[in-house]
């Protein structure tokens, strides 16, 4: 295996979370958290930091198709990766169950992946890997955006 197949794979796999067993693809979200976590809460960062997963991902996407021999193979997960960073961006939410909620609504929206999510997957190679889980965070992103709002405005406030 080349030192570029290697490098591709390490991002393809979101550092290994791809092998992960079962439900790759919620591992894959996981790192998308951990890792949003991570980057200071800086607008300009937090974009470039998705542009620059979504680059590597188209990229490492492809080289992972070619390896592995088949399209938009399963362990191929910095798409969810990138996904999940969308759905975080601009949303102003904090404590475990917003976390939640956003974990499972870009879940959800990766799994049944309503229009055009099911069409962008179409794209060949590492875009079209990459454009579905995007779109299914921006989805995920405007649904945690309307629940973030529908709770403020309740007329009793949750503990």
């Amino acid at each position: 295996m080349t030192l570029r197949t290697r490098a591709a794979l390490i991002i393809a796999t979101a550092l290994g979370a791809g092998y992960a067993p079962q439900a790759p693809g919620t591992f894959g979200s996981a790192v998308g958290l951990v890792l949003w976590f991570v980057l200071p809460s800086v607008l300009w960062v937090q974009a470039v930091a998705i542009a620059l997963v979504c680059v590597a991902g188209v990229w490492s996407g492809t080289v992972a198709e070619q390896h592995f021999n088949r399209r938009d193979p399963g362990q191929v997960v910095v798409d969810e990766v990138a996904g999940m960073m969308v759905t975080l961006l601009l949303n102003p939410v904090s404590g475990i169950g917003w976390l939640v909620a956003a974990f499972l609504l870009f879940r959800a929206v990766d799994i049944f992946k309503p229009f055009p999510v099911n069409v962008l997957e179409r794209l060949p190679g590492g875009a079209g890997i990459m454009a579905d889980d995007v779109m299914a965070g921006v989805y995920a992103n405007l649904a945690l955006r309307v629940a973030v709002w529908a709770v403020s405005h309740l007329p009793i406030k949750l503990a």
